[in-house]
Protein backbone atom coordinates (compact mmCIF):
# COMPACT_ATOMS: atom_id res chain seq x y z
CA UNK A 1 0.00 0.00 0.00
CA UNK A 2 1.34 3.06 -0.88
CA UNK A 3 1.93 5.79 2.07
CA UNK A 4 1.76 9.65 1.38
CA UNK A 5 2.55 12.32 3.60
CA UNK A 6 0.84 14.84 4.45
CA UNK A 7 3.24 17.79 2.87
CA UNK A 8 2.51 15.93 -0.66
CA UNK A 9 -1.32 15.47 -0.33
CA UNK A 10 -1.55 19.39 0.71
CA UNK A 11 0.50 20.09 -2.64
CA UNK A 12 -0.65 17.62 -5.06
CA UNK A 13 -4.01 15.15 -3.80
CA UNK A 14 -6.89 15.80 -6.09
CA UNK A 15 -8.29 12.82 -5.47
CA UNK A 16 -8.79 13.09 -1.45
CA UNK A 17 -6.76 10.02 -0.88
CA UNK A 18 -5.11 11.92 2.48
CA UNK A 19 -2.06 11.93 3.95
CA UNK A 20 -0.67 8.65 6.05
CA UNK A 21 1.80 10.94 8.31
CA UNK A 22 3.36 14.48 9.08
CA UNK A 23 7.02 14.86 8.10
CA UNK A 24 7.04 17.86 10.88
CA UNK A 25 5.19 15.23 13.23
CA UNK A 26 8.04 12.31 12.34
CA UNK A 27 11.04 14.82 12.71
CA UNK A 28 9.72 16.51 15.79
CA UNK A 29 9.80 12.91 17.36
CA UNK A 30 13.61 12.56 16.34
CA UNK A 31 16.69 13.75 18.13
CA UNK A 32 19.37 15.86 16.29
CA UNK A 33 22.24 13.89 14.07
CA UNK A 34 19.04 10.85 13.57
CA UNK A 35 16.81 9.63 10.97
CA UNK A 36 13.72 6.80 10.90
CA UNK A 37 12.94 4.97 7.96
CA UNK A 38 9.45 6.29 5.82
CA UNK A 39 8.56 5.82 2.53
CA UNK A 40 6.48 8.87 1.11
CA UNK A 41 5.72 7.37 -2.53
CA UNK A 42 4.77 10.69 -3.67
CA UNK A 43 7.72 12.54 -2.81
CA UNK A 44 9.68 9.36 -3.27
CA UNK A 45 12.00 9.22 0.02
CA UNK A 46 12.79 6.54 1.63
CA UNK A 47 13.77 8.35 5.12
CA UNK A 48 13.28 11.30 7.65
CA UNK A 49 16.53 13.28 9.61
CA UNK A 50 17.61 16.26 11.61
CA UNK A 51 20.98 17.50 10.89
CA UNK A 52 23.09 18.86 13.80
CA UNK A 53 21.38 21.59 13.80
CA UNK A 54 17.63 20.49 13.82
CA UNK A 55 17.03 20.84 9.97
CA UNK A 56 14.75 18.61 8.31
CA UNK A 57 16.36 16.25 5.53
CA UNK A 58 14.84 13.98 3.60
CA UNK A 59 16.41 10.46 1.94
CA UNK A 60 16.21 9.64 -1.64
CA UNK A 61 17.55 6.42 -3.06
CA UNK A 62 19.92 6.93 -5.59
CA UNK A 63 21.33 3.90 -7.78
CA UNK A 64 25.22 3.74 -7.98
CA UNK A 65 26.98 4.75 -10.98
CA UNK A 66 28.06 2.37 -13.67
CA UNK A 67 31.59 0.68 -12.49
CA UNK A 68 31.02 1.96 -8.93
CA UNK A 69 30.92 -0.86 -6.35
CA UNK A 70 27.42 -1.89 -5.04
CA UNK A 71 26.88 -1.16 -1.31
CA UNK A 72 26.03 -4.30 0.98
CA UNK A 73 23.12 -6.63 0.14
CA UNK A 74 19.82 -4.83 1.61
CA UNK A 75 21.29 -1.06 1.70
CA UNK A 76 20.44 1.68 -0.61
CA UNK A 77 22.52 4.74 -1.02
CA UNK A 78 20.63 7.69 -0.77
CA UNK A 79 21.12 11.30 -1.57
CA UNK A 80 20.16 13.45 1.41
CA UNK A 81 18.20 16.73 0.54
CA UNK A 82 16.93 19.47 2.76
CA UNK A 83 12.69 19.75 3.76
CA UNK A 84 12.67 23.21 1.79
CA UNK A 85 14.57 21.84 -1.72
CA UNK A 86 11.54 19.33 -1.74
CA UNK A 87 8.54 20.73 -0.17
CA UNK A 88 7.83 23.29 -2.30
Amino acid sequence: MAEFSKQWCEIHDETGIGSDFDIHEIADGLPNEHYTSIICEGFGFVAVAKDINGNILLAFPVEPEEGEDPLEEGMTQVLWKSYEEVVK
